[in-house]
């Protein structure tokens, strides 16, 4: 198949969350399986590390917005360890800035106008470069619009008669809605400013716009699939993806096996297999206990977590229990930037308890790697979580986590339960509630269970013997794609 995929940001070109990983991860795989795959990202020179190989193509692009004629040069580059091509659209108006959606914690004025005209900057470029994609694969609410310029625009267009247009949602939570005056930005009529296309409560909202004029829609594990077509997780759009739930999928996302590799990882102090973990964990988690002047304590239990500080993360969980908590034999250690009042929360707690909490405020993408393989439990309370993968590189490097059971934790830790040790199957703790009470419940049980060789050794081995590579997840992938290619046409549009 030759497959476009469209989306804002991607390792190792930007990167300001678990899209990034997804996007880069997935062309690679796609591209080891042998389909012809282009990657288009924004050219975001500020944040682009200068190792990065690229090459101007000498070519430009142009789209029609607000009645004027839009250019852009376009950039070549690669993903490392295979042969897709990045296309990089190269406007320094829209994308040579310090952030790629927010400067000083509010969002750019004019985010629906740039990513509009990213969307029209992909299509263009798929004509100009004659990609002739049979899949056309956009991302959350920055490329929403692409499906519908598919539908309404280019299907008729040489090179895109038999393109199927596939949506993921990478978090629901974020929609791209703006104000009803911005849908000149997007260049379809007025018309599809109605509440079974584009609007939504008065705004015009590019999420639902991908949702709507997609021909099949994804999202990033089966449970979130079908959380968000509740009114507990459908922050409003719940009643659309009920309508279309017969294109829906949930995909759980997979890991960079590459960079993520305890038995190859340059990042951690002493590499390990499954058949060296303890000796090589126990080296791993000496070097982080000096890292962060903590007492070298082989045998207290070392909990870490590596997020955003924010609530959705579980971080109103730690603070409600953690007196609680650090009457327990363990250790802390915490990873991120986030909500102040949590940064705030985190500093004072290394302050009052160096012997127990240490703590680096920013990201550091070393660390991250140290953290996974010198932690002894992974923390991840989220409130809601679409995916996740930190709790799958923790599994790989025999860490393991304790999750609330939402999204696509559920679907890739298995709770240990006396039938799941019976049938050696259980590779981390659950909690159902959530509540501090339900959290350090089920923490303790894990610092319980530390402390039981054959226990915790099965809950390691396991963990360690799952496949999270992506050619598992891209395999269903192509499933998805040949569907929506099979059932083309199927939009009245």
């Amino acid at each position: 198949m030759r497959i476009l995929l469209a989306a804002s940001e991607a390792v190792p070109f930007a990167k300001t969350g678990g899209l990034a990983d997804v996007a880069s991860g997935l062309t690679k795989a796609l591209a080891l399986r042998g389909h012809d795959v282009t990657l288009v990202l924004p050219y975001y020179r500020q944040a682009m590390p200068e190792s990065i190989w690229r090459q101007p193509t000498g070519r430009f692009i142009e789209v029609s917005l607000r009645d004027q004629q839009v250019r852009a040069g376009v950039v070549e580059s690669r993903i490392e360890g295979s042969d897709a091509r990045v296309l990089l659209i190269d406007h320094p108006h829209y994308f040579d800035r310090s952030g790629l959606y927010v400067e000083q914690e509010s969002d750019y004025p004019d985010n629906c106008e740039r990513f509009c005209a990213f969307s029209r900057f992909v299509m263009e470029a798929a004509k100009s470069f004659q990609l002739q994609p049979d899949v056309i694969h956009a991302n959350d609410w920055q490329t929403g619009l692409v499906p519908a310029l598919q539908q309404v625009e280019y299907r008729q267009q040489p090179g895109f008669e038999n393109a199927a247009a596939v949506l993921t949602i990478h978090n629901l939570a974020y929609q791209g809605a703006f104000w009803q005056q911005d849908m000149h930005l997007t260049g379809l009529s007025d018309a599809y400013f109605n509440w079974n296309q584009m609007e939504h409560y008065g705004q015009i909202n590019l999420l639902k716009t991908g949702i709507v004029f997609s021909d099949a829609v994804t999202t990033v594990s089966p449970t979130y699939a079908r959380e968000i077509q509740t009114n507990a997780f459908g922050c409003g759009l719940e009643g659309v993806l009920q309508h279309h739930c017969s294109k829906l999928t949930g995909i759980l996302n997979g890991v960079d096996v590459d960079l993520w590799n305890p038995e190859t990882d340059p990042a951690i102090p002493m590499p390990y297999s499954k058949e060296t973990v303890q000796h090589g964990k126990a080296a791993c988690k000496k070097r982080l206990q000096q890292h962060f002047n903590l007492p070298e304590q082989k045998f207290t239990p070392l909990c870490g977590m590596i997020s955003r500080m924010s609530e959705q993360k579980g971080f109103d969980l730690i603070q409600e229990c953690i007196n609680d908590l650090l009457r327990e034999d363990v250790q802390l250690v915490f990873l991120g930037t986030g909500d102040s009042r949590y940064e705030d929360f985190v500093r004072d707690l290394t302050m009052k308890r160096p012997d127990k909490v240490a703590a680096t405020i920013g990201f550091d993408e070393a660390l991250a790697h140290q953290i996974e393989a010198g932690s002894d439990i992974y923390l991840m309370p989220s409130r809601f979580e679409p995916c996740g993968l930190n709790q799958m590189y923790s599994q790989a490097y025999g860490t393991v986590p304790v999750v609330n059971a939402v999204g696509g934790l559920v679907d890739s830790v298995i709770d240990c339960t006396p039938e799941t040790l019976a049938d050696r199957i259980a590779t981390g703790f659950q909690f159902h509630d959530y509540t501090s009470s339900a959290f350090l419940a089920r923490l303790k049980d894990a610092l319980a269970a530390y402390r039981e060789d054959d226990v915790w050794n099965v809950l390691v081995e396991n963990g360690m013997s799952c496949d999270w590579s992506w050619n598992r997840s891209a395999e269903i992938y192509e499933q998805t794609y040949e569907r929506a290619i099979t059932n083309l046409p199927n939009n009245p549009y």
